[in-house]
């Protein structure tokens, strides 16, 4: 097919009913940027044979040589549908053309950029999810699965590699049509759980909401109502989901080979055989696929039941995949030249004669497929026929866009009462008066020569030819000239001479340079440099027709209506985009429906932003990444004095990258935080070679940790003992003093003092349960908005309650008269307020508000002008404490210290022990400090020296409390059971059974731990799920490549953090363990190990000894 030019694609724009917008999704490796080339091919931008070779949108050095996608890139493919007519009334045949304008983003499938895949979906209507018909569904494809349901996309799947199912598990047609189904019922249980999902949180909030309407109808008739019969009436909503899985008779399901570019529905052989078969195409779409059978003597389809014992094949298995097994045996195993050119006769395809002389029998069954059944028109009919354009897809994402908490139920209110601004966005309206709204989900940076300003123009054939006339012209001319001289003389060569001297004098280094003549403006053009990368948003529109000269608000992530002067900025519309791959070409204006690239947001956007005309529009939002990032390097440049470099390098990366996270440390250090071991590497090569430019040393991986204590307590010790493990963590001076001298406390209990004596407290520490812990660590995001002021802090203690209920029930908690009633006595979160671990109040006498009041009460003062000086905020400044003690000394007024005073105070010393634990400063998790005391001194009698010193004293008392409430939370925490808790990763990984025995050595060479095995029926692999160590992964994938030749991939997910069951402190002390172990502890004490690894690396005291034993070396060598 000859190339489409850049006008015809520009015409279709406008057409929004003939625009598809979609995006390929898949795990890694399943095949998703050869399907691409395929389809590329099919307008003529590379060649048919190099499909699958060229990976033409990959287009970085580093994807091409690991051979995988690594950032999600966008084309546009023209794509015509000839359909025939005929005229009933006149008995005339015609043909109608439909022209098509498909939007076409292919994105990564390995795990580390995930965060590409949210990017791509968000602006797609549609995607292809391809699952390879022999690895079947890995954990992309359930987690690709999930954000094209999260983002409202409709998926059309596509079951790649069935030639695999051939040549290398050699099964029979029966057999693989049986492995397709086990598939497609995978898939399809995967969307079944979303759709369980889904229905049970809004039938929870309608029910919820129901419950709160008869409640209020029941107080406002003073009682009287039946609540339970209330209750009784409500029902489970049935909804419909018979549009929501993949099935090839609904034309959902493509099966493909996009190796060999071959791709075929159930609706192509329909037509083929319904002339044949004497039966209805209708029917036959439906009797193809499943437990269809044909009867051979009565033509007729039968069901399971009616077959009575007869070996009959279902009618997918007889009809389609017969035929494709009898054509590749044919063709790759007994190379039948005779049986061969007899198909390619019978299928009606054309091959010339040097293609069947071939000795490729691989180029040869291309050939043969790709003209029988062409990938592209099977796959880019389905688009066009399954997927919505883009006036009806917004017509339903867009209300979930704008209102992303709201039930189904509101937002079909929404959808019937459209606004000013929401009915252009649903209805995508391109005329002049809509509003422009466009969407930029990402940043992408391009360098200097893909842009069309610096690349050279191409010349069409005419150009060209006029050119060369021109040249002709101009050379002849010349040429005339110098016959029409006089006679050369002597002076005329001596001054050609001379010339040629003076220019080779004046051109000292290297060759001399033709310079063609320019104007003045041709000059100044070539005098401009074009250095650095470029950034350019990659963006959709959703309303109205952008055009280059617009001004346009940049609405930020968190923009609001309502204060339009916060986190919005005006930018000049200069550049717009047609992006074609690796090319980009230059467009005047984009209408709505749309997906372009859009330069000159550099200084507006971070990472995604909304451009709108109006400032009534909301903010479309962020897009969320499913997995945080969890490896972290620190950077600094080879050269001190290239540091302005590297700076303007990580500005740069943090644009371009939607998941990477730059950040500059309290210590001055530059740290990036990556997805994975991949995604670090890709930032550093892009460091280096594209916006720094400049040799950057990187330190090793830094592994974030949690420091936590043990469910198990560790053994009562002496109070020697816990100081001197308290002492460990290299703090030689304690801000508090002991006071339990030769005083027994319970485990895990520590009694301090002020330095001043002023205040003594007492704090406990315990473990929360599990359950608990892992629902706080899972509420962060909800406790940011609360304390945000944007949602209420009574559903999150309610949630929190419930949490503590089952874990009742499944018995998780031993002491339970510790915890009962312990939701009501939540003084705070940490750290910063959101972290998994609690402070309680229970001092006797003392009752202070709940959790969700004094947040509350945080509100009011925050949103007043004037505060009351009645209300108290307990997180207020303490600063404000020593002011007024300032005030009162100054006054006279004698003052006494109270608890109320000091809340703040207290709640400062536990976000900074929790913020950085004693093992070696890293975030404590899942650990609940208990305040049970908290004593004042006496004041002493006023008039007395001893007075006016204890005024004094009291001034300083504030930050003595934080301080001493910090030292008694890590004390406590020491004296219980401390542990280090590693980050984990979920290992899922595929291996055939000759290589097992490999794998299981790498996983435990790396301390990994091996959660499952299971064998796929009907292939030789099996998938291992295992769990292991962040710190321990580094090189983990390259290792078990190499040791498996290949064979074994492992996929690596941020799981969660584990606590590691070994006291980094513990010494043999029993007879057993020193007679096994001896003093020395020969065995390695793994935790006391990663403690030390951190601790050596922030700087901190680390207990070693360098030189034991040491003696003068004695020469035993006889003279």
């Amino acid at each position: 097919m000859p190339a489409i030019s850049h006008e015809q694609l520009v015409g279709l724009q406008r057409n929004q009913e003939k625009i598809r917008n979609i995006c390929i999704l898949a795990h890694v490796d399943h095949g998703k940027t050869t399907l691409s080339d395929s389809l590329l091919a099919s307008n003529g931008i590379i060649s048919a044979k190099l499909s699958g070779k060229v990976r033409y949108m990959d287009s970085r050095e580093d994807e091409q040589q690991r051979g995988i996608t690594m950032k999600s890139s966008g084309i546009s493919l023209y794509f015509k549908i000839q359909r025939n007519l005929r005229d009933r009334q006149e008995n005339e045949a015609g043909v109608a053309i439909d022209e098509y304008l498909v939007n076409l983003i292919d994105s990564p499938g390995h795990v580390d950029f995930s965060s590409e895949v949210s990017t791509a979906s968000r602006l797609c209507d549609g995607a292809l999810v391809l699952v390879d018909a022999v690895e079947g569904v890995c954990t992309q494809t359930h987690t690709v699965l999930r954000q094209a349901w999260t983002e409202n996309v409709r998926p059309i799947l596509v079951l790649n590699k069935i030639d695999r199912l051939m040549t290398e598990l050699k099964l029979t047609s029966s057999e693989a049509y049986v492995h397709l189904n086990q598939i497609l019922e995978q898939v399809n249980a995967i969307m079944g759980t979303f759709y369980s999902e889904n229905m049970m949180q809004e039938d929870a909030a309608r029910y919820e909401a129901s419950r709160a309407q008869r409640e209020a109808a029941r107080v406002g008739k003073d009682g009287g109502g039946n609540e339970e019969a209330g209750d009784a009436d409500w029902q489970l909503e049935e909804q419909d989901d018979s549009t929501l899985y993949f099935s090839p008779d609904a034309g959902n399901v493509i099966f493909s080979s996009a190796i060999d570019g071959w791709a075929f529905r159930i609706e192509q052989f329909a037509q083929i055989y319904a002339a044949k078969l004497g039966i209805k195409e209708q029917l036959l779409r439906k009797v193809l696929w499943g437990d269809f059978y044909l009867d051979p003597k009565t033509k007729r389809v039968l069901t399971h039941k009616g077959i009575k014992g007869r070996s009959l094949k279902p009618m997918f298995v007889q009809f389609i995949l017969d035929n494709l097994w009898a054509l590749y045996e044919t063709v790759l195993e007994t190379n039948d030249r005779d049986k061969v050119e007899k198909i390619v006769k019978a299928l009606n395809v054309k091959v010339m004669p040097r293609d069947l002389r071939s000795k490729d029998s691989r180029a040869l069954l291309q050939t043969i497929m790709g003209q029988w059944l062409p990938l592209s028109s099977a796959v880019l009919l389905t688009v066009v026929e399954r997927l919505p354009c883009p006036a009806v897809a917004q017509r339903l994402r867009i209300p979930k866009i704008l209102h992303p908490k709201q039930t189904a139920d509101e937002l079909a209110v929404v959808t019937r009462l459209l606004g000013v601004l929401e009915k252009p966005l649903c209805e995508c309206d391109i005329s002049d008066e809509a509003p422009v709204v466009a969407y930029v989900s990402k940043m992408f940076s391009v360098s200097p020569d893909m842009l069309p300003s610096n690349r050279r123009a191409t010349l069409t054939a005419e150009e060209m030819r006029e050119r060369r006339k021109l040249a002709l012209a101009k050379q002849a001319a010349a040429n005339k000239a110098r016959l029409g001289e006089e006679t050369i003389g002597p002076e005329h060569i001596a001054l050609d001479v001379a010339r040629l001297s003076i220019a080779a004098d004046e051109s000292t280094e290297g060759p001399t340079v033709l310079q063609m003549p320019t104007t003045e403006e041709g000059s100044s053009e070539a005098e401009e440099p074009v250095v650095g990368e470029s950034l350019i948003g990659f963006a959709r529109i959703y309303s109205g027709t952008i055009r280059v000269g617009q001004t346009l608000h940049v609405l930020g992530p968190k923009y609001d209506p309502a204060n339009p002067s916060r986190f919005r900025t005006e930018v000049k519309i200069t550049k717009l985009y047609l992006m074609m791959g690796r090319e980009l070409q230059a467009l005047t204006s984009v209408p709505a429906g749309n997906v372009f690239g859009i330069g000159g947001l550099a200084d507006h956007v971070l990472k995604t932003g909304t451009l709108s005309s109006v400032l009534e529009c909301p903010s479309f939002g962020g897009v969320s990444n499913e997995d945080a990032p969890i490896v972290r390097v620190a950077l600094e440049p080879r050269e001190p004095n290239q540091m302005s470099q590297l700076v303007d390098g990580l500005r740069m990366l943090n644009q371009a990258d939607p998941c990477v996270q730059v950040y500059l440390q309290d210590t001055g250090e530059h740290v990036i935080v990556c997805a994975g071991e991949l995604h670090l590497e890709r930032c550093l090569n892009d460091l280096r070679e594209r916006f720094a430019k400049i040799e950057i040393q990187v330190s090793p991986p830094i592994v974030p940790f949690r420091e936590t204590i043990s469910s198990f307590p560790a053994q009562q010790k002496d109070q020697d003992d816990t100081n001197t493990a308290a002492g460990k963590d290299g703090n030689a001076d304690q801000d508090g003093e002991d006071t339990t001298k030769g005083a027994a406390l319970p485990l895990g209990t520590v009694e301090l003092a002020t330095p001043n004596k002023l205040c003594t407290m007492r704090v406990r520490g315990l473990p929360i349960p599990s359950r608990v812990t892992a629902f706080l660590e899972s509420q962060s995001r909800t406790l940011r908005n609360v304390l945000d002021q944007e949602t209420e802090g009574d559903a999150f203690i309610s949630q929190l309650k419930a949490t503590f209920e089952e874990a009742f029930k499944e018995n998780e908690v031993k002491n339970k008269e510790i915890w009962t009633g312990v939701v009501d006595k939540l003084w705070a979160c940490g750290p910063k307020r959101i972290g998994a671990n609690l402070l309680i109040n229970n001092v006797p006498g003392y009752e202070r508000p709940s959790w969700s009041q004094s947040v509350a009460s945080r509100r009011t003062r925050t949103r007043s002008s004037a505060p009351d000086d009645d209300t108290y905020d307990p997180d207020a400044d303490d600063d404000a404490v020593s002011t007024e003690a300032s005030e009162a000394d100054a006054t006279g007024v004698r003052r006494v210290a109270a608890i109320q005073q000091f809340e703040g105070s207290i709640n400062a010393g536990f976000q900074l022990a929790t913020l950085q634990g004693p093992l070696c400063a890293e975030p404590m998790m899942g650990v609940a400090f208990v305040l049970d005391q908290l004593v004042f001194q006496d004041p002493p009698s006023t008039g007395t020296p001893a007075a006016v010193q204890y005024q004094q004293q009291l001034g300083l008392l504030s930050g003595q409390i934080i301080s001493t409430f910090k030292e008694a939370c890590r004390q406590a925490f020491l004296t219980y059971s401390p542990r280090l808790m590693l980050a984990t990763y979920s290992c899922e990984l595929q291996a055939p059974a000759d290589v097992l025995g490999k794998v299981y050595a790498v996983l435990a060479r790396r301390r990994g731990r091996i959660l499952s095995e299971t064998m796929r029926e009907g292939t030789p692999f099996f998938t291992i799920l295992s769990t292991i160590p962040v710190v321990e992964s580094f090189g983990f994938c390259d290792e078990i490549r190499k040791r498996s030749s290949g064979a074994a991939s492992p996929q690596l997910v941020f799981k969660a953090f584990e606590p590691l069951e070994q006291d980094p402190f513990w010494t043999p002390s029993t007879e057993e363990e020193l007679e096994d172990l001896g003093s020395m502890a020969d065995r390695e004490n793994l935790a006391r190990r990663y403690m030390d690894g951190v601790r050596k690396r922030k700087g901190m005291l680390v207990a070693k000894k360098m030189v034991e034993d040491a003696e003068k070396q004695r020469t035993l060598k006889q003279k």
